[in-house]
């Protein structure tokens, strides 16, 4: 077995010692991910590009808020809601962060079942998801709303403080919800037809759990963005 490897399809392949080895690897096109879906690849290669995207909108916010010298904004202030009492800080971000977190638990559970093939407790776990990015993203609405018409916050002007505050916010903020719009319709896509079973016939769930990773990543970007943005 020294001088054997089994392949990802499990296959048995003698190895040659030294740089002939190498070199008769290198020539006969042995992949590490020969099984990885194309679907799923791809998915990958989308999340990877679109992290450099958030890692660059970050970056640039780190480096406005500390570059101004304006005094910015405090977050727990701005984003505090007041129920007839006291305002409690960030009360409304902690709830959406909740919810969107809550929802990588439910389409996780929806991936499980997928690879059981359990149609109606894939598809219903989908929508749940689904349910909770919607909500996710009408708080977020109610924010847009508040800032802008209580408030007085622009992408050019924020009556609270440094300009750049509000051109930032709603720079992040809405790309990550827009991302959260489209992972909604396309839950909510692959739920229906799950439940009408199109992917029963192709004998696979793969798409459940491509999905899944979109909907993940979505989340992971939110904790940063929860991080940097409200509690820094």
């Amino acid at each position: 077995m020294a001088n054997q490897m089994v392949t990802a399809s499990g296959d048995v392949v003698a190895l040659e010692p030294g740089l002939k080895g190498v070199t008769a690897d290198w020539s006969s096109d042995q992949r590490a991910f020969k099984n990885v879906p194309w679907g799923k690849a791809m998915m990958w290669i989308f999340l990877v590009s679109d992290t450099f995207i958030f890692s660059c909108f970050l970056v640039s916010y780190m480096t406005v808020r500390i570059s101004t010298t304006v005094p910015w904004p405090i977050p727990s202030e701005v984003f505090a809601l007041s129920f007839g009492g006291e305002p409690i800080p960030l009360i409304l971000i902690a709830i959406m962060t909740f919810i969107l977190i809550s929802s990588s638990g439910t389409m996780a559970m929806a991936v499980n079942f997928g690879y059981r093939r359990d149609r109606k407790k894939t598809a219903a776990l989908m929508i749940v998801t689904a349910l909770f990015g919607v909500a996710f993203v009408s708080m977020q609405a109610f924010e847009w709303t508040k800032l802008i018409f209580e408030e007085g916050v622009r992408p050019w002007g924020n009556p609270m403080g440094a300009a750049q505050f509000g051109s930032t916010f709603f720079m992040i903020t809405g790309f990550h919800g827009l991302h959260v719009s489209v992972g909604v319709i396309y839950l909510t896509t692959v739920a229906i037809k799950v439940l009408k079973g199109d992917y029963e016939a192709r004998g696979n769930y793969q798409i459940v759990e491509i999905t899944g990773l979109y909907w993940h990543f979505v989340d992971l970007v939110w904790v940063f963005i929860f991080a940097l943005f409200y509690l820094w």
